[in-house]
């Protein structure tokens, strides 16, 4: 199948355009290379945070000479959004007057949601469908973004996380030590305790929210002389973010302007933030959804092991027994029932409050409608919210990424 079949001769004959230079190229220009249909709209804000993302590994792919190029599909609502959110971008677009061919691109290859990035390769066949996941997890290495290619960079990846140590997270041949608000912290003091990575930046509110709980956490810990420290490592978009953000945390964190960074996110595979992962003591990852279990728990989730976790769920759906398995609530026009994790709880972000949610929750089958069960204050009957706070100790989770 050649890329002029794949993208269904829609584009054949259409000018795209290009940022730079207002240069027109022509379908025949992607002709023999990789290509990455990157779906994507200005108005959603998981696409605004990776688009810088992928801009980079692109720019960094055509100063090494690599046959690669990315063609722009957009959701965009009308032409001044797809101009401005496009002048963000140094690769192809399909233009926006095509309708015909972006709805038969979204079919063809089904997507559901933005921002995507369908891989095809130089013959035209479909390779990869999951290019963001990629493109966060190993940037530039993903290219040519063969199977084969990326189960060596997975077979890698499991033998980086098998062998890690703080000291091979943190530090670098030149820095072996973190800061503190007053002077530098060697991470050997750090060796033997569980510790979170926090990434975070002053220019996400949820950020901004999520600090402050994690703060009193932090804090409620330390009083306990729990062997237990953080370290912010900043996704802020310049030096003043970075120090004002850190201004506001009582723990520890990278240098700024340091590639440890960058080099940690992708090691992560970090694609929102607030992100907390938690290292335990042996310098091995306990869990990624540190963020979920503070707001779920607090300082009850403490020390992150899968035992603690086990517990803390059991003890989740022991209480659950005692809700009623529907309600009304007075913020809802519809009849909410209660779900668990395998029934479609999962991760939600509270209509209620607007804080996130884990497993438990009271949810509208037919629009989406979701809350904890904590917010619930059912109409014309007895408080839930007075009653769950009675038999529960533990939060709320916080707002979306």
């Amino acid at each position: 199948m050649k890329i002029k079949e794949t993208l269904h001769r829609e584009i054949e004959g259409d000018d795209i355009r290009r940022i730079w230079g207002n240069l027109q190229v022509n379908a025949k220009d992607v002709e023999g290379k990789t290509i990455g249909l990157y779906f994507s709209a200005n108005w959603y804000p998981q696409c605004q945070n990776f688009t810088p993302v992928l801009a980079n590994t692109y720019k960094q792919l055509k100063e090494q000479g690599a046959n690669f190029e990315i063609v722009f599909v957009s959701s965009d609502e009308d032409l001044s959004s797809f101009d401005e959110y496009y002048r963000t971008m140094p690769w192809l677009a399909v233009p926006f007057s095509d309708l015909q061919c972006k709805k038969s691109l979204t079919e063809r290859f089904q997507i559901e949601g933005i921002p995507s990035v369908i891989i095809i390769d130089p013959f035209g066949k479909l390779i990869q469908t999951d290019g963001v996941d990629l493109t966060y997890r190993f940037g530039v290495k993903a290219f040519p973004f063969t199977h084969e290619r990326i189960a060596d960079l997975e077979d890698e990846e499991k033998a980086n996380h098998e062998t890690q140590t703080l000291e091979s997270l943190l530090s670098t041949h030149s820095r072996d030590y973190v800061i503190s608000q007053k002077e530098q912290v060697p991470i050997s003091q750090m060796v033997g305790k569980t510790v979170g990575l926090y990434f975070s930046a002053l220019w996400c509110p949820p950020c901004q929210k999520f600090t402050e709980k994690l703060a009193s956490v932090y804090h409620n810990l330390k009083e306990k002389k729990e062997d237990f420290e953080i370290v912010f490592i900043s996704v802020d978009r310049g030096e003043e973010g970075y120090i004002e953000c850190f201004g506001a945390m009582p723990w520890l964190a990278l240098p700024y302007e340091e590639e440890t960074g960058k080099t940690l996110l992708k090691y992560f595979n970090v694609q929102g933030i607030p992100t907390l992962i938690i290292i335990g003591p042996d310098g091995k990852t306990l869990t990624q959804e540190g963020r979920n279990l503070v707001n779920l728990h607090l300082e009850t989730a403490y020390p992150f092991t899968q035992a603690k976790i086990l517990w803390l769920q059991e003890r989740l759906d022991e209480e659950a027994k005692s809700y009623p398995k529907s309600c009304n609530h007075i913020g809802h026009r519809h009849a909410l029932i209660l779900v668990s994790a395998n029934s479609g709880g999962g991760p939600f972000i509270c209509c209620e409050c607007d804080e996130q949610g884990w497993g438990w929750a009271y949810q509208c089958i037919e629009c989406g409608y979701e809350i904890h069960p904590k917010c619930v204050c059912e109409v014309g009957k007895y408080d839930l919210k007075e009653e769950h706070m009675r038999i529960s100790d533990h939060s709320c989770a916080c707002s979306n990424v």
